[in-house]
C-alpha cells in the first residue's frame, strides 16, 4: 500500500483542438495529430473524436461533445501519470473565476483583468445580491465520475477570491463618501457582508450539491487570500460558513504568497482536513534533506506548530517553468518535510498550482517525476 496519495492541483491546459472546436474555427493537421497523439499515450478509442473535429461548423451539442472529449483526455493524462487522485484539469470550465460567476445571479462583466503568466480573466461587478442559478458543477462532476479509473478530487473557487476579483457596485452603495473612520468601518461592513452572502448563497449550495452528487474529497481554491493581509480573517469565516456541517474532506489550495500572513489564523478553520501550498517555487534545485538545502519549505515549521494539525498538499513541481524536476529532488524535498511535520500520514506530494501554464508534455514529464520521486521517498521512509 502506497504511503502517499499524490495529485494536480486542478488545471491543465487546454487542447489546442478543444479551445478550435469551441470557438467555432476550423482545426487544422496539427489539431488533428495532437489527438491522436495523445489518445494513442492513453490508449483511448478518438476515431469518434477525430470524426467530430474534422466538420466545418460546430453547434452547441458538438461543442459540448468535444469538452468533454477534453475531459477524457485530461483525466487519461492524470491516470497514466500514476496519480492516485485525479480530475480532467478542468476542461469543461472557461476559468475559475469567469466560470463560476457566469453561473450565478447578480453579476455583470467589465472587461479583462490580468492575473498572472500574462493569463487575463473577465472581471464582473456585482450588482445585486448574488444568487445562484444552479449548482455549476454537479454535471460535470457526474462526467468525470463515469470516465475515471481514481478517486476524485473536484477542485472550485472559494468565496474569498471570487469577492476579491469582483467590483462592488451594491453592498458598498451606502457607504459614506467620506474618508472617516466612519466611512472605513461601513466599508469593511459591506465587504464582510458580501463576502458572506457569496459563501452562502453561491459556495455553500454548489458544496452541498457535489455531496449529494457522490463527492468526497472538495478543494477550494483561494489565491486571493493574502492579498488584503488584514482580512485573512475574513477568509478563515467564509470557509467556516461555507462548509461548515457539510461532510466530506475539504481542503484549501492557497496560492503564491507571503504565507507568514496566514498565522495564527488558519488555525481557525473549521472543517478543515488540508492546506495545499505552493513550497517548490521558493525552493533551491540542489539535492539533500538539511535545512539549507530546503529553503522553499520554511512555512512547515509554522504549520507543525499550529494546534490543528493539517494535511499538507505539499508543493514539490514548480508550476512557472519547464524544468523537470529529477526524481530525486522530489524525493528529497518530501524526505524532508515529513521530517518537518513528523508525520507521513500528513503528506500528499502535488505540483504547487494548476499546471495550465505548461504544455501538456512538460505537465506530462513533471507528473511522471512526481510520481517515480514519491516512490523513492517511500523507499526511504519505510
Amino acid at each position: 500500500m502506497s504511503l502517499f496519495t499524490t495529485y494536480e492541483i486542478g488545471s491543465l491546459a487546454k487542447p489546442e483542438w478543444r479551445v478550435k472546436a469551441v470557438m467555432g474555427r476550423l482545426l487544422g493537421a496539427s489539431e488533428i495529430k495532437s489527438a491522436k497523439i495523445w489518445g494513442d499515450r492513453f490508449q483511448i478509442d478518438y476515431q469518434p473524436l477525430l470524426t467530430l473535429l474534422q466538420k466545418k461548423e460546430f453547434s452547441a451539442a458538438d461543442k459540448e461533445q468535444v469538452r468533454q472529449w477534453a475531459s477524457l483526455y485530461g483525466v487519461r493524462l492524470l491516470e497514466t501519470a500514476g496519480l492516485s487522485v485525479v480530475y480532467d484539469g478542468e476542461q469543461q470550465r472557461s476559468e475559475m473565476y469567469h466560470y463560476p460567476v457566469s453561473h450565478s445571479e447578480g453579476f455583470e462583466f467589465r472587461g479583462q483583468m490580468r492575473s498572472f503568466d500574462n493569463k487575463y480573466y473577465q472581471k464582473a461587478a456585482c450588482v445585486a445580491e448574488p444568487k445562484l442559478k444552479k449548482p455549476y458543477h454537479v454535471e460535470e462532476y457526474r462526467t468525470i465520475q463515469k470516465i475515471a479509473r481514481k478517486p476524485l478530487k473536484v477542485p472550485i473557487t472559494g468565496a474569498y477570491t471570487l469577492i476579491d476579483w469582483s467590483f462592488d457596485e451594491y453592498y458598498a452603495k451606502a457607504v459614506t463618501q467620506i474618508g472617516s473612520a466612519q466611512a472605513r468601518r461601513e466599508r469593511q461592513a459591506a465587504r464582510r457582508t458580501f463576502l458572506l452572502d457569496v459563501a452562502k448563497n453561491l459556495v455553500r449550495p454548489n458544496l452541498e450539491a457535489l455531496v449529494q452528487a457522490g463527492a468526497t474529497w472538495i478543494q477550494i481554491d483561494e489565491p486571493a487570500v493574502t492579498t488584503h493581509p488584514e482580512e485573512v480573517p475574513l477568509f478563515v469565516e467564509s470557509f467556516n460558513e461555507s462548509t461548515r456541517g457539510i461532510k466530506c474532506r475539504f481542503t484549501v489550495h492557497l496560492c503564491f504568497s507571503d504565507y507568514n500572513l496566514l498565522f495564527p489564523h488558519i488555525d481557525e478553520l473549521e472543517n478543515c482536513w488540508g492546506l495545499t501550498i505552493g513550497f517548490a517555487n521558493y525552493d533551491s534545485r540542489k539535492l539533500g534533506t538539511q535545512r539549507v538545502d530546503r529553503p522553499g519549505y520554511e512555512t512547515l515549521y509554522k504549520l507543525a506548530a499550529l494546534r490543528h494539525k493539517f494535511n499538507i498538499g505539499l508543493g514539490v513541481l514548480d508550476i512557472h517553468n519547464d524544468f523537470i524536476e529529477p526524481t530525486e529532488l522530489v524525493r528529497d524535498r518530501i524526505v524532508y518535510s515529513v521530517k518537518v511535520l513528523g508525520d507521513p500520514s500528513l503528506v500528499c506530494p502535488a505540483s504547487d498550482c494548476g499546471l495550465r501554464t505548461r504544455t501538456w508534455e512538460i505537465a506530462y514529464q513533471k507528473l511522471q517525476n512526481l510520481v517515480k520521486g514519491t516512490q523513492l521517498a517511500e523507499q526511504v521512509l519505510k
